[in-house]
């Protein structure tokens, strides 16, 4: 039996930065947007190189195992030289690897991190294997053999997957947290309802949730989301519409502005946990996750599960990758104990 089995991605990511790169922002009547740079036709000299393997299962595995649960995942990748690096890794977090899905003919997924010098970062991502992941795949049966199971976002057509999972953990009486990816989200909230209905846990970052509802943030210096004032009527709107009649905890994540959980009663604000950006990747994998397995050791307790959730993300931008930043219970309890002024307001 395993307290958790994730679902979702596997890559081999390739980080690159450089000094030579620029931020450059452009401006449209539509909107505006900040662009990576380098000179057209140049050779770039690279100031920092590292690899490791991602993808939103195994970041998430990565860190639910490190959190002390019993882990296993269910990714899908090619027969070519990425696979056995990637298993490897899995095997070295003490990660169960028999659920893993190797395709004969399929590249693994591949990704090409460039980061900023300001610590944000473009993905080149190709997706392989993880965008193919059929019913057919996984087998059922030992989905049963768990207490949790976590769903990352799914690339392409793996996303036909969503409702089946759903469907399938809520007839089993399976625990399920889904960090909803924008693929999913596109079907729109039709498509969607049954699978929140069948969720524990929905988590979105904003731009999700209002492509989700419908419900766009309306700037307002008055009710910035993380002001002193109460929360942003439009996104209480998000929440209410997300949040009618199922049982799901709904988490909305905005980047810098922190996060903010509601249960149907309250809202949980966390303010971002102050860290020194190097690289934002994995930030939300590890945000998420945690949220999820604090769910679970400290007896459904928002508050304090929002609150490590938002500790454990802060330490994962300050390294340069997405697992190595990744901390225990004890240490996230130990950096609250350093940061005695940090709290989670309820409303």
């Amino acid at each position: 039996m395993f307290d958790v089995i994730t679902i979702g991605s596997a890559t081999l990511d390739v980080f690159v930065e450089s000094d030579d790169a620029k931020i450059v922002s452009v401006s449209s009547k539509e909107k505006n947007s900040d662009l990576m740079a380098f000179p057209y036709g140049s050779k770039i000299e690279i100031t920092d190189f590292s690899r490791s393997i991602g993808g939103g299962a195994i970041n998430t595995a990565i860190n639910f195992s490190n959190l002390g649960f019993n882990t296993s995942t269910i990714v899908k990748m090619g027969k070519d030289e990425m696979a056995p690096v990637i298993t490897r890794k899995i095997q070295e977090n003490n990660i169960d690897t028999s659920n893993i899905i190797y395709s004969q003919s399929g590249l693994t997924g591949f990704s090409i991190i460039l980061v900023s010098f300001q610590g944000d970062r473009t993905v080149l991502a190709h997706r392989g294997e993880n965008s193919d992941i059929l019913k057919t795949d996984i087998n059922f049966e030992n989905l049963k053999n768990t207490k949790l199971i976590y769903v990352a976002p799914l690339a392409g057509s793996s996303n036909k997957l969503l409702d089946k999972i759903a469907s399938f953990a809520k007839e089993n009486d399976i625990k399920l947290a889904i960090n909803a990816g924008t693929t999913a989200i596109k079907k729109g909230k039709h498509y969607f309802e049954k699978i929140i209905n069948a969720c524990d846990i929905l988590i979105l970052n904003r731009e999700e949730a209002s492509m989700l509802t419908g419900i766009q943030v309306r700037p307002d210096t008055k009710t910035e989301f993380f002001s002193q004032e109460k929360i942003h009527p439009d996104l209480k709107e998000i929440f209410k519409t997300l949040k009618a009649d199922n049982k799901s905890i709904i988490i909305i994540t905005d980047g810098k502005n922190g996060a903010i959980a509601y249960d149907g009663n309250k809202y949980y604000k966390a303010p971002e946990f102050p860290a020194k950006v190097r690289s934002t990747l994995g930030a939300g994998d590890a945000f998420a996750s945690t949220f999820t397995a604090s769910m679970e050791k400290f007896n459904l307790d928002i508050e304090k599960s929002i609150k490590y959730a938002s500790v454990n993300s802060a330490s994962c931008v300050e390294v340069f990758g997405a697992q190595e930043g990744l901390i225990t219970f004890d240490k996230i309890e130990e950096k609250l104990k350093n940061n005695p002024n940090y709290k989670v307001e309820i409303i």
